[in-house]
């Protein structure tokens, strides 16, 4: 039996939980909890692994405090990029951290200081082994 591999718009949606869930500075324990399912279950949403029905989308909505349109709204942008050979603007969003540091960098009002971290954290990426930075991109692209 060959496997299923999981449908884009069940990774986008997956992804749009993940990154709502982070912004509501959320565990994976606590929102399956609010929504009566175990944090591997809240994994296999994020990942687009299982399919999100309509009704425990809904739950999830209102656990988070976003509209329900939130985890598809921007699709026709998001596609755009994709075609155009960028990385998704949501799987970049998914990867350890770059909340984190999204969060951080968002709140710094120096507009030169944004420019240098930006500046620094290319140069950083710069110095990673080539091969490393085309493994990353194909996990990001075909996750498993």
């Amino acid at each position: 039996m060959a496997t299923r591999r999981p449908d884009p718009v069940d990774i986008e949606v997956g992804q749009r939980i993940k990154i709502q869930r982070l912004a509501a500075g959320m565990s994976q324990t606590e929102l399956g909890e609010r929504i009566g399912v175990t944090f591997q279950q809240v994994q296999k949403y994020e990942k687009g692994a299982n399919r999100v029905g309509a009704g425990r989308l809904t739950q999830i909505a209102r656990v988070l405090s976003v509209p329900v349109n939130t985890f598809f709204e921007g699709r026709e942008a998001l596609d755009h990029a994709v075609q155009q050979g960028v990385d998704s603007p949501l799987a970049l969003m998914t990867h350890p951290h770059a909340f984190r540091l999204l969060r951080a960098y968002s709140t710094i009002t120096d507009g030169e200081l944004r420019r240098s971290i930006v500046e620094l954290v290319e140069k950083v990426a710069e110095k990673r082994p080539a091969g490393e930075i085309r493994r990353r991109r194909r996990a990001a692209a075909h996750p498993q």
